[in-house]
């Protein structure tokens, strides 16, 4: 049995830009950081030739083209695996719509432990590079490419995403008070909402590849995470609030489905109560919200949303790892 670790994510600013659409005329960058939620992918050599798969549901298999999950199938057929092995999953948080990009860390996971348990050693660039062919390439999904690289490197990193499709992770270097000051004033919520990533991804790329205003947008807030990286190491964590309100406010402008009257809602008394800048997590439209604030109105903020779940995230320096191999 062989079992990967692999962490969520939590993206601040630039989201969108790892689309194609966008990356491959103008270059794209976001600033991220892994969190300490995690999803578990095990292993196991089956006693027969057939192919257990369990997630949300269970599939008992005859062969590889069998499989319905497309992540699994393709991740087998990719390293050449046929059968005779049992593949579970389990998650610390909701495995779909919540915007932390679960999707991608259990692609990055299921990689990393199909790979231990070939004998193969994967680093991270591999893990997120393949991981990137399974979901944009062979399963067509329309997403970018921030989350594999988050998953597969952790930590706190300014990711550039490059015409050339290369993607080049420069961790963030700052003290680390800074980081403990930035865990300390970030606040997050549960909406309770979930949604696909997909439909809103496709008329964001659509809105992005054919209009000039919205290109304009996608490129200040590239130049967003390039002030939020210069900020953050000359140790100014004050500053992310500014920088991901206004992110938030020109993403929320990108296409009408990324927000909804109540999220603006609920957006708007964290504000009054004395939250710097905010945004939600993942594509939009559900999934969690996040803010930054001074301690003090943390007590204020969380009356004010006392209808949604309050989560407390950790930053994670570790990406994708194997924590448990017995043969």
């Amino acid at each position: 049995m062989i079992i990967s670790r692999t962490p969520l994510r939590m993206s601040f600013v630039g989201g969108g830009s790892d689309l194609p659409v966008f990356y491959r005329r103008f270059g794209g960058a976001v600033v991220s950081t892994a969190i300490n939620q995690f999803v578990y992918v095990t292993v196991n050599k089956k006693f027969d030739q057939r192919i257990r798969v369990s997630y949300s549901r269970t599939e008992d298999a005859a062969s590889v083209a069998r499989i319905r999950h497309p992540l699994v199938r393709e991740a087998m057929k990719m390293l050449g695996i046929n059968g005779g092995i049992e593949i579970t999953s389990i998650a610390d948080v909701p495995s779909k719509g919540t915007g932390l990009g679960s999707s991608s860390s259990f692609t990055v996971g299921l990689l990393h432990v199909l790979h231990a348990y070939s004998q193969r050693y994967a680093g991270a660039e591999q893990l997120a590079s393949e991981a990137c062919q399974i979901e944009i390439e062979r399963c067509a999904e329309p997403i970018g490419k921030q989350d594999q690289y988050a998953a597969a490197y952790g930590g706190l990193n300014f990711i550039r995403f490059n015409p050339d499709d290369s993607v080049v992770v420069e961790p963030i270097i700052c003290r680390r008070e800074t980081i403990e000051q930035l865990q300390a004033q970030i606040l997050t919520f549960y909406t309770g909402i979930t949604r696909s990533a997909s439909g809103i991804l496709e008329q964001q790329q659509r809105a992005v590849a054919s209009e000039k205003k919205k290109q304009k947008l996608m490129r200040r807030m590239v130049e967003l995470a390039g002030e939020l990286r210069r900020e953050l190491q000359a140790n100014r964590a004050d500053a992310l609030g500014e920088i991901i309100h206004e992110g938030w406010v020109l993403k929320r402008s990108l296409t009408p489905g990324i927000s909804t009257g109540v999220i603006d809602e609920w957006y708007a008394r964290a504000r009054k109560a004395g939250a710097i800048g905010g945004k939600l997590l993942g594509a939009g439209a559900g999934g969690f919200l996040m803010f930054q604030a001074p301690r003090e109105r943390h007590e204020a903020i969380s009356r004010a949303l006392n209808g949604l779940r309050q989560v407390d995230f950790r930053f994670e320096p570790q990406g994708s790892g194997i924590i448990f191999v017995h043969r």
